[in-house]
């Protein structure tokens, strides 16, 4: 039996941080930024003038919108389950499988920052979900198509995440991992649905500044990557727990 210590611990409160900050840096992300207005009022099966104009656009739009969300998390949540499950099965081989983690989420942290440059990471492999516009089991196929089909681009940000989970070797604390991954991605779509003509002149903004969102991306990825690949990722989560014994008091 799991036990809600298992869970939720101050162990694992550094891991969900980071999870929570790369799902908004995903959907920061040059390949998802630009497309979510138009996919907003696709799935709600409004245009994006009607989003900016008519609130009864913006409530179909945000239904929509929760339905996307689901089903992206439904896909995170069973990747987060199998990467846990896989790291269970190796867990004789954990110390090698952290460094090797490590290793190629410090090399995707590069390509961020512009010092090494992956071809195949700058390029999209959609999935067509037919024409699901309109209603909500539509847009809850849409997120499960657009968890399966936004990669590589949200592949290296991810795979850091399912990297974190493989390390729990705990099904439940992957899970937990890669639903606050879902959360940090999901979150978003719900607000811009929600206060579109608002956030409209926030979301221009981003899109001049996606050179700095990118760089500090490979900022991220490039220290959690390098605290796997030296052990001091889990010194951390100690340190926390020794620095903040209320924190012990979790789960």
């Amino acid at each position: 039996m799991f036990s809600s210590d298992m869970i939720l611990d101050a162990t694992l409160l550094p891991a969900m941080a980071v999870a929570l900050l790369a799902g908004v840096l995903s959907f920061l992300s040059p390949c998802v930024l630009p497309i979510v207005p138009p996919y907003l009022a696709y799935m709600g099966g409004v245009s994006v003038g009607e989003m900016s104009e008519e609130r009864a656009a913006r409530r179909r739009a945000l239904l929509a919108a929760v339905f996307f969300v689901l089903g992206l998390s439904t896909v995170f949540l069973l990747l987060g389950a199998a990467a846990s499950a896989a790291g269970r099965a190796l867990l004789q081989y954990q110390g090698w499988f952290v460094t090797v983690a490590g290793v190629v989420i410090m090399v995707f942290g590069a390509h961020f920052l512009g010092v090494l440059r992956i071809p195949f990471l700058s390029r999209e492999a959609r999935l067509d979900a037919g024409d699901q516009g309109g209603s909500a089991f539509g847009a809850y196929v849409l997120g499960l198509a657009f968890a399966f089909g936004w990669t590589p681009c949200l592949g290296p940000v991810l795979g850091t995440i399912l990297g974190l989970a493989a390390t729990e070797a705990d099904v439940l604390r992957g899970m937990a991992l890669l639903a606050t991954y879902a959360f940090g991605l999901g979150l978003p779509f719900l607000l811009v649905a929600a206060f579109f003509p608002r956030l409209r002149p926030v979301m221009a903004a981003m899109k001049r500044n996606m050179g700095w969102i990118e760089r500090f991306s490979g900022l991220l990825l490039w220290t959690v990557g390098l605290l796997m690949l030296t052990g001091q990722f889990t010194a951390f989560s100690w340190w926390l727990l020794e620095t903040f014994p209320a924190l012990a008091a979790i789960g």
